[in-house]
């Protein structure tokens, strides 16, 4: 499973009315109360942060002005996490899919964090684990994420890494649609028609991997585009602006209408990133990023052969 948080100067968080579509401006928040309050843009991630340094990245992150945390059981690091936020604001996994895992994962993930409460609480992958293997398995859990959804628990909930079949399963087969739904975004792959999906229907989307193959994660091939930061019209915009090419990249995403979570476990990338909401781009900029994904379309994180189930069924380069 995979979580967030969204935090002022303490561990509040941002009061979301469901009744009408999210939208992603930096730090507007309201109280907790039935009033529209909006999601921070620009997050910070956690995915391979080594957890000899996660502590103090995180710290950074929160004292650089980052207040949306992305992190996940499964990244390994999530003690190491909890740990830098609490330092910060003083200066759940693929086995978690039955009804009685789900529940025990999320205590887990509260004792870990040392927390109260989630601000948001996602199905990692429409994919479960048992002695037979991997199978796509998400109606179940899903339906014990709505009532643990009841508890004072958590506040929001959503999933991450659906296709389009499996999301519209989940909006016809249960009492409730997902808050968010959280997938790969950059300009190798923009995934216009999806995003406008989720628009349509008021649902709120996280765009993660925004700096796409500059993640030492993915495993380079002969046939991957050049790097994203060192693409040759992403440089020659930020020369133009005064960016940097990670800080037009994140612009780029948070100008569509979602939010971003970048990571980096260097103290001064984290301070860059965050830079992002000063860097100012024309719509021109933005049409010449769109046409990137023309000459280059790449998904990145695709573990659909190494363990046996079909995903992003539907979804560009699936």
């Amino acid at each position: 499973m995979k979580l967030n948080f969204w935090f002022l100067t303490a561990p509040v968080v941002a009061a979301i009315d469901l009744q009408q579509p999210l939208t992603f401006q930096p730090f507007a928040f309201q109280h907790l109360t039935s009033q529209p309050s909006k999601i921070p843009s620009l997050g910070f991630g956690t995915w391979n942060i080594d957890k000899s340094n996660a502590t103090e990245a995180v710290s950074a992150a929160l004292q650089a002005g980052y207040r949306h945390i992305d992190c996940a059981k499964a990244y390994g690091n999530q003690k190491e996490v909890g740990k830098g936020i609490a330092d910060g604001l003083k200066k759940i996994g693929l086995d978690s899919h039955t009804p009685a895992l789900v529940s025990e994962a999320l205590d887990d993930t509260l004792v870990e964090l040392g927390m109260g409460y989630l601000d948001l609480w996602l199905m990692h992958w429409p994919v479960g684990t048992d002695s037979t293997g991997n199978k796509l398995d998400y109606l179940i859990p899903w339906q014990h994420m709505i009532r643990l959804n009841q508890t004072n628990k958590i506040r929001f909930i959503g999933v991450s890494n659906f296709s389009p079949a499996q999301f519209k399963d989940i909006m016809h087969n249960s009492d409730a649609k997902p808050d968010i739904h959280q997938f790969e975004l950059h300009p190798y792959l923009p995934q216009t028609d999806w995003i406008k999906f989720h628009k349509t229907h008021g649902i709120g989307v996280t765009g993660y991997s925004p700096f796409a193959n500059t993640n030492p994660t993915y495993v380079p091939s002969d046939h991957d585009p050049p790097l994203l930061l060192k693409n040759k019209d992403m440089l020659a915009i930020a020369a133009e602006r005064g960016c940097t090419t990670a800080q037009v990249a994140l612009v780029w995403g948070m100008s569509r209408g979602y939010s971003v979570i970048p990571k980096s476990s260097h103290v001064n990338h984290i301070k860059e990133n965050y830079g992002a909401l000063k860097c100012k781009l024309h719509d021109g900029d933005l049409d010449r990023i769109d046409d990137v994904s023309m000459e280059y379309l790449k998904r990145f994180n695709n573990p659909s052969k190494d363990w046996g189930v079909k995903l992003f069924q539907g979804l560009q380069d699936s």
